[in-house]
């Protein structure tokens, strides 16, 4: 069976999640438009809050690096158990990524699932959905 180089790259970016208290690991790995995949793992912090999710920090690399357009994004954790990304990582993803950004789901053995951003996140919030008032 061949594997899909995207989640590849999620596996990998499990290598340098640091996560001392969920012992939760997750890796993501994000592809632009041109071909540019970017990693990211999730960086827990004893204050909760203050903690990075693996998609945000893929995403913020990408942007990081002048990229606005994103086709796919694949997420892996350490147990291989179908992980999709959270809610307050559907609204980040929602904020740069189209409704039919492809996101494939790691499920060990399982092989993958793979869903749209759109069906993990229907009637989104965004810009063009506020008003005036709600974005002062």
């Amino acid at each position: 069976m061949h594997e899909d180089p995207l989640i590849e790259a999620a596996r990998s970016a499990l290598e340098n999640a640091h996560v001392p208290y969920s012992e939760y690991a997750v890796g993501a790995a994000l592809e632009t438009a041109d071909g540019t995949v970017y990693r990211g793992c999730n960086i827990e912090n004893a204050n909760y809050s203050n903690s990075l999710h693996a998609e945000e920090v893929a995403i913020a690399e990408a942007v990081k690096n002048g990229h606005e357009a994103f086709d796919r994004l694949a997420v892996a954790s350490g147990a291989r158990d179908g992980v999709t990304p959270c809610g307050m990582c559907r609204q980040t993803l929602t904020e740069f990524c189209a409704d039919d950004l492809e996101i494939v789901c790691d499920e060990g053995a399982d092989g993958t699932a793979t869903y749209t951003l759109g069906e993990l996140l229907p009637n989104t919030i965004s810009a063009d959905t506020l008003s005036a008032a709600e974005r002062r």
